[in-house]
Order: structure tokens, then sequence, then C-alpha cells
């Protein structure tokens, strides 16, 4: 009896290492997925109705600087001469401070090619705010302000 009991106990370690080891290949780790984020919203414009401006961020901000992207839209409403929309892509940069705020974050988007670099101060995690290339807020800061989709 000890004997019939001594071979069930070895054949039950021997089963559990077994299942224990596992498979020996190991899954490939899944990629982990582009982050892309959208800002949306209306600028004021002299001759128009308004400037609609769409800035899709692809990337996160501790990318190097080549695996972040951008893609810019502006359209013109109603504006006399009817322009074609603008579009640019190219790479955005992450800047620390402004004037106003050491902590500040700006983000830099420079087109590739032709094309206006536009600096954008990120006021909230849902909110970016156009400012100027000497990273100042303008006055009418509010009216400058894209929301994140």
């Amino acid at each position: 009896m000890q004997i019939r009991t001594l071979l069930a106990g070895s054949a039950l370690a021997a089963l559990l290492a077994g299942c224990a080891a596992g498979p020996t290949e190991q899954a490939a780790a899944p990629e982990m997925e582009a982050t892309t984020v959208t800002y949306q919203g209306t600028l004021p414009c002299r001759n128009c109705d308004g400037i609609d401006l769409n800035v899709t961020l692809n990337g996160e901000e501790q990318d190097v600087v080549a695996d972040r992207t951008f893609e810019l839209k502006a359209s013109y409403r109603a504006h006399p001469q009817n322009p074609p929309d603008e579009n640019y892509a190219g790479n955005w940069e992450v800047l620390q401070g402004t004037e106003q705020d050491p902590a500040a974050t700006v983000y830099e988007l420079a087109p590739d090619g032709d094309g206006q670099t536009y600096y954008f101060l990120r006021v909230d995690p849902q909110t970016l705010e156009l400012i100027d290339p000497n990273l100042r807020r303008f006055q009418n800061s509010e009216m400058l302000q894209l929301k994140r989709l």
C-alpha cells in the first residue's frame, strides 16, 4: 500500500512539475499603438467668419521628435477670396516654459517644407491655445483655444 501511495504521489508531482514549466516559447509582446489626439476650434478672422482649425498630434511627449508627427488643417469660412484649405504635416517639439509661466508646456509644430510654424500652449489636457512665436499669449486668448475631441 505504501508503494502504491508513493507511486501515485510521484506521478502527481511529475504532472504538476510539467504544468508549472509551461510552454517553452514566449508569445510576442503586443506592439504599443501610437497615441493620436485631435484638437479642434474656430479662430477669429479679419476677412471671414472664422478659421476652422483641426490639429492631430501623433506620438507622446516622451517620444523622440522623429516619432512625433502632426497634421494641421485650416479652412476659411465665408472668405471673400475663397482660399483653398491649408494642410500641413511635420513633426512637433515639446518646449518648456513661457515668459509668464516657466513650468508651461508648449508644442512647436514645424511643417515639412514650406509653411508656418505654429506654437500651442497646453492649457490643460483638453485645451491647446495658439500663442505667438515668442511664446506669449495673445490678448484674446480664449478665442484662440482648441478643444480635444
